[in-house]
């Protein structure tokens, strides 16, 4: 780990200080700067190897917290059961009609949901299907109104073409 620190900083080092160009055949600048490019990016993905490592890790140990969790979890619901069973013998039928009631309410909670979410998504429609009439209906009163003057100009030049004819003869 303190061998990879070191030279981590040696890269930096590289990085920071290119050096200067010899004239005995050493690299020339740009090369020294390829270098300096790739150690970088060697150190860059070092790095992002490194947390990509301790996040799986993390990770795994997450899961297997959670797989011990629901384990506990599952011993002391029987647990719990078994007592309640002793303590009273029907409540074993009221424990029964409890489960089928929470699978059911765990049954209708995405259901809810769904319904909400079209509910809301018909809603969206339906006012983008009133706006888009309200447009058309606006664009239809608006052509009414060019047909009309275009109608009402039209007749105007031919009453002028009319009255010039008749100047004419």
């Amino acid at each position: 780990m303190a061998a990879m620190a070191t030279q981590q900083q040696l890269q930096v080092q590289k990085v920071k200080n290119p050096g200067l160009v010899s004239c005995n055949g050493s690299p020339t600048k740009d090369e020294k700067e390829e270098d300096m490019s790739r150690s970088a990016l060697a150190l860059f993905r070092a790095k992002e190897e490194e947390i990509e490592r301790k996040k799986v890790e993390v990770r795994d140990k997450v899961f297997a917290q959670l797989g011990r969790v629901e384990d506990a979890t599952r011993r002391l619901s029987e647990i719990r059961e078994e007592l309640e069973t002793l303590a009273d013998p029907l409540r074993k039928d009221v424990s029964v009609v409890r489960k089928k009631i929470d699978t059911l309410n765990k049954e209708l909670k995405p259901l809810g949901l769904s319904c909400q979410r079209k509910e809301r998504e018909y809603k969206e429609a339906l006012e983008a299907f009133n706006d888009k009439n309200k447009e058309k209906a606006q664009l239809v009163s608006k052509l009414m109104e060019l047909v009309s003057e275009s109608e009402k100009m039209r007749m105007k030049k031919l009453e002028e073409l009319s009255k010039n004819v008749e100047l004419l003869q």
